[in-house]
């Protein structure tokens, strides 16, 4: 009976815990998801063809954001597990040690993340139109995607900065702030879109350029207030502008043996995600333009998936920096259960609404709409795998430090299976939308049931160092063997006075005899 109460207060306390976490996150995607909800339907006002144009390049916007996501999960990975080992610290040594590892760790990520920008601003500004074409070879559609990239080149930087600072925050409870900055650049992107594409207020008329000029700055308004509370105001990480400056070299190691294997699987992903991309762009203006409009819906009804993902990842990192194995796994077989219960729950909502959602994009043709609706039908069943293992592929499992595992894996299925089943549904087989969509996403079933048999082999938690050679399980055997080299002590010294008391009455014993005997010999 005891224990069904300590289990039942353990659970109540557990799905607490994730939905404090998770449901902020969940709004701020959900915010972003609306933004990008009002771009494609306000562009959509112009036609097929600058729909198309600004989902396929927005295509190669999302590779940045994925590898950005990619660093910034790895990071946080580090961050909630430093985060852990701080508040479970013994001594002063201990909890300076897991600091500067957490700033350190935000400190690479930052810097790869300017890089990465970088790289990318450089390509969408020196060859926007190969770009295009990788995705179409309808010139229409390439030459409003070159316009649309025009003004994208200085929203890698802005994006890039405030995504990866906010998946931190996040890591370290920091969950509501960002929430309400959302708040404010959803409202800026919508006035300004409205202004630019349309030409109202006596703005000029810019179409998809006014698109992006409008997300731009939006993402600047981010960015100003997201790395601007990190760098001045937070106090859980503590960093500031000095520490962009700090030596890393001492957890660099540990930095590329966690954080990086995400990155190269999100960016490999992001390829992958792509080439899925490539393969609809390729199959018609209409199945494009049928893709983007289900791709925002699928995104809608993964909020909160997306937020228990996260949930998990943060979780699962800082119960191990407590060093609380058992309890870890009792977390990661809640988060399954949950996982399934959300892929249900999107399904229903994608099957309830998907006619009124395509209902808003009045301009786009007969036929695209009845694309989408295959389009949606297929998505209803795939989601419920896909809600599962995200948040164990994304969450869980990540948390618990199993990023080269997740690496291999997550690639595998996706370029061995999906991506050549995809291929062949869609160009020699020739099979309607609905199975097409289905083989291109099959790695979803399949990750689902690995990530359940990982998960029970125990295998994916993994030790995490702080740079200085101690990892959070050695630094808790060490507390332990401490307690219990102190108990031992007390043992020994009662030894020690006990024989120390005997030794002294055969001593006074001895003393006694004798000093009878020098009287009898008297």
């Amino acid at each position: 009976m005891l224990k069904t109460m300590n289990d039942s207060k353990e659970a109540l306390k557990f799905y607490k815990q994730v939905f404090f976490l998770s449901i902020p996150i969940a709004l701020q995607s959900l915010i972003t998801i609306g933004v990008n909800l009002l771009d494609t339907m306000m562009v959509g006002k112009l036609g097929d063809d600058s729909l198309s144009a600004t989902s396929l390049a927005n295509s190669f916007i999302s590779v940045f954001q994925i590898l950005c996501m990619g660093l910034g999960m790895g990071a946080s990975v580090l961050v909630s597990r430093y985060r852990g080992m701080i508040d479970a610290a013994k001594t002063e040594n201990e909890s300076k040690d897991a600091s500067n590892a957490l700033r350190q760790t935000v400190c690479l990520m930052l810097r790869l993340n300017i890089t990465l920008a970088a790289l990318f601003a450089i390509a969408t500004f020196v060859m926007p139109g190969i770009i295009m074409r990788s995705y179409t070879s309808d010139m229409d559609i390439v030459n409003l995607g070159i316009r649309y990239f025009e003004y994208s080149v200085l929203t890698y930087f802005f994006v890039g900065l405030s995504l990866v600072v906010t998946i931190v925050l996040r890591s370290v409870g920091q969950v509501f702030y960002p929430l309400f900055v959302s708040v404010g650049a959803f409202f800026v992107n919508f006035f300004m879109n409205y202004i630019l594409i349309f030409g109202k207020f006596g703005a000029p008329e810019m179409g998809v350029a006014g698109a992006a000029l409008g997300t731009l700055i939006a993402r600047i308004f981010e960015f100003t207030f997201i790395v601007g509370y990190l760098m001045i105001y937070d106090k859980r990480i503590g960093f500031r502008p000095r520490h962009l400056f700090m030596k890393t070299r001492s957890l660099l190691r540990e930095y590329i043996r966690v954080s990086i294997p995400v990155l190269i699987s999100d960016g490999i992903l992001a390829v992958g995600t792509n080439s899925v991309a490539m393969v609809i762009g390729h199959l018609g203006k209409t199945f494009v333009a049928a893709n983007a409009i289900t791709s925002v819906t699928q995104q809608l009804s993964t909020v909160v998936i997306t937020g228990v993902s996260q949930a998990g990842a943060i979780v699962t990192g800082i119960t191990l920096g407590k060093g609380d194995k058992e309890k870890t796994m009792r977390q990661g077989y809640m988060f399954f259960k949950l996982g399934l219960i959300l892929g249900l729950i999107s399904a229903l909502f994608i099957f309830i609404f998907s006619d009124l959602i395509i209902s808003f994009y009045g301009e786009t043709s007969a036929e695209t709409v009845a694309t989408a609706k295959q389009l949606m039908n297929a998505i209803s069943l795939i989601i419920v795998f896909q809600g599962t293992n995200s948040i164990m592929t994304k969450g869980v499992l990540r948390g618990g430090g199993d990023t080269t595992m997740l690496m291999l894996t997550d690639n595998i299925f996706l370029w061995v299976l999906a991506i050549p089943l995809g291929i062949i549904a869609g160009f020699y087989l020739k099979l309607p939308a609905f199975w097409i969509y289905i083989f291109l996403k099959s790695d979803q079933i399949v990750k689902t049931v690995w990530a359940f048999l990982r998960l029970r082999s125990r295998k994916w938690i993994k030790k995490i160092s702080t740079g200085n050679g101690k990892k959070n399980g050695e630094i808790n055997s060490e507390i332990n063997s401490e307690i219990n080299s102190e108990i031992k002590s007390g043992e020994n010294l009662e030894d020690k006075k006990e024989s120390h008391e005997v030794k002294s009455q055969v001593k006074s014993q001895v003393e006694e005899q004798n000093s009878k005997k020098v009287k009898a010999v008297s």
